[in-house]
């Protein structure tokens, strides 16, 4: 007896019981029973039997020779794949292998930091076939993986970085476009590298060597380009090289590039930016914004009486707009921090004073006092709002209310600087382009602590801390457009042009969209579906393993833990599917 499949037309195939026997010598078929309703795994039941095979128990078949983590990895690669960073999509099987296997390694290398951030040497044991932590590397077939290979494609990465980032910038730039630029900083472990230097530490770490480090972003946030400086380089003397990028690798004519008061100064922008035919958005300085509010000048208190922003002119800034505006909860917050620093900077003082009148080994000389001071006022920036009397033998010192009171005067108040005309952007897309900076310091954030860990730098190699940089920033560009697939399920604000449109200005304070609130209170989508952090997502995704079986015949095969419903939504958004092989 055995168990045939016979073709049924347009209809389904019947599954057919049969046996065969002679008759006069000939051999014959007939048919003993129609299993077409049976269930699959029942008919292969059968059919073993008859076919006399082995059958055991269930569960003692087989066995689960290794499970990895896998569903992050699908969902990352997928990704990778669409934004034209895995080198397969472009025929590596026409390279040369070892090229072919560096390129793998550096897409390696990008994931990795991603999903699972860790100093070279630890991701490369991840990755090798025999101490995996996860099935990035089983999925790219990389097998055994040794350190120095990661640094290899580190290296080619970094070789790599002018052709990716003119890339980059074909897919998201344009002529006329905005373009978003501002630095930050980080410190490196060790004193070999020639970029570290001491400079000015955002981290904290003012004993540490820094390097400084550039990002070009759209105006949506996307990052797009990174360079790497000394640590003891000024803002703005990053802001050229960005200029030369823009114009010369990426052949934009027109841009309009956004940055911070510290970054386009006047200096620049004659120097540099209007050589280059490019126009700006930035910010005044204080004293700039405080000569504009002379008695006779163009900045007069009385155009907030009804309104939070206007636009002026000014002969000092001749074809340029400025729009000025006033902000009560930036004044509210200005007058607290002024306060507390005010409160401080008199109770240091009077320890001063005190140390200078006391009896016992009193603090003499002019020179020592003065010095106390000034160390005092200089942490503090409050020398300004202090009078200061300093003889051999005694201290006094008062509050300079008339200078507070100016400052106060201008509380909440910010003035912005373009040459971009009327007819191209008004003076509310100009305020809602400059607050877009907001989106830059949102990757450094992500880059440098929650998502990404850049910092520490252990590199000592000026190339190597650079490629290690732009590592970081193409792993970022990858997370910034997951997170915008996958931002209904996210607690990000998904739904923002509702909240832009419900803001009564753009100088105040930014709202939540409705969706976004409800979200976050009920912990739910509006489908009912959870929500996660970027992290908790990626680790419920990594619960879809990817399981090496080995049967009772010693073959073996790759499975794939079934997604559930949640995670196989996850997928459909991203429009990819966990596979074994991507």
């Amino acid at each position: 007896m055995y168990v045939t499949v016979v073709p049924n037309r347009g209809s389904p195939p019947a599954i057919l019981l049969r046996e065969t026997y002679r008759e006069d010598g000939k051999v014959k078929n007939r048919t003993l029973a129609n299993l077409t309703k049976w269930r699959p795994e029942k008919v292969a039941a059968l059919r073993a039997v008859l076919r006399d095979e082995r059958l055991l128990p269930a569960g003692e078949g087989f066995e689960i020779v290794r499970s990895l983590p896998h569903g992050h990895i699908a969902a990352a690669l997928g990704m990778a794949r669409r934004l034209g960073l895995d080198p397969r999509v472009k025929s590596a099987e026409l390279m040369p292998a070892g090229a072919a296997r560096t390129r793998l390694l550096a897409l390696a290398l990008i994931v990795a930091r991603l999903v699972e951030p860790a100093a070279k040497l630890a991701t490369a044991r991840r990755l090798d076939a025999r101490t995996a932590s996860h099935s990035l590397g089983a999925v790219l077939g990389l097998g055994a993986v040794t350190v120095n290979e990661c640094y290899a494609a580190l290296d080619w990465l970094a070789a790599q970085q002018p052709r990716i980032e003119a890339g980059l910038a074909r897919r998201h730039l344009s002529e006329g476009t905005l373009v978003l630029y501002d630095v930050t900083s980080t410190y490196l472990e060790g004193r070999c590298c020639p970029l570290a230097q001491f400079g000015y530490s955002r981290d904290g770490k003012p004993h540490k060597l820094q390097i400084v480090f550039g990002v070009l972003c759209t105006k949506q946030g996307c990052p797009i380009a990174v360079e790497v400086f000394a640590g003891n380089t000024a803002d703005p003397s990053t802001l050229k090289p960005q200029i030369d990028k823009l114009r010369r690798r990426f052949g934009l004519r027109r841009v309009v590039l956004v940055g911070d008061r510290g970054m386009i100064t006047q200096a620049r922008i004659t120097a540099e930016l209007q050589p280059a035919g490019f126009d700006w958005i930035t910010a005044l300085r204080a004293p700039e914004i405080k000569a504009l509010a002379e008695d006779d000048g163009p900045l007069q208190l009385s155009l907030f009486d009804q309104r939070d922003l206007a636009e002026i002119a000014s002969p000092d800034y001749p074809g340029e707009r400025l729009i000025v505006c006033r902000n009560p909860a930036l004044a509210a917050e200005r007058a607290r921090k002024r306060g507390e620093l005010l409160e401080a900077t008199e109770q240091a003082l009077l320890a001063i004073q005190a140390r200078v009148r006391r009896q016992r080994r009193p603090l003499t000389g002019a020179a020592a006092i003065g010095e106390a001071v000034g160390a005092v006022l200089n942490r503090k920036k409050m020398a300004k709002h202090f009078t200061r009397t300093i003889t051999e033998v005694d201290f006094t010192f008062a509050r300079n209310d008339p200078a507070i009171a100016t400052e106060a005067r201008l509380d909440g108040i910010y003035v912005l600087r373009t040459p971009v005309p009327q007819a191209e952007l008004d003076a509310e897309a100009m305020v809602r382009s400059y607050k877009a900076l907001a989106t830059v310091e949102r990757a450094f954030r992500s880059c440098k602590t929650v998502d990404l860990e850049v910092r520490p730098v252990f590199h000592w190699n000026e190339q190597r801390v650079r490629a290690h940089v732009f590592l970081c920033l193409l792993a970022y560009h990858l997370e910034w457009h997951l997170r915008q697939a996958l931002s209904p399920i996210l607690f990000d604000d998904h739904d923002r042009a509702t909240a832009e449109m419900q803001r009564p200005s753009p100088v105040s304070k930014a709202r939540v969209s409705p969706a976004a609130r409800s979200k976050a209170a009920a912990k739910r989508s509006e489908d009912g579906r959870p929500v996660h952090s970027f992290r908790t997502l990626l680790a419920d995704l990594a619960t879809v393993t990817r399981n090496t079986v080995r049967f009772a015949n010693n073959f073996t095969a790759t499975v794939l833990a079934t997604p559930t419903p949640f995670q196989q939504h996850v997928f459909d958004l991203l429009g990819t599917a966990p596979v074994t092989e991507l």
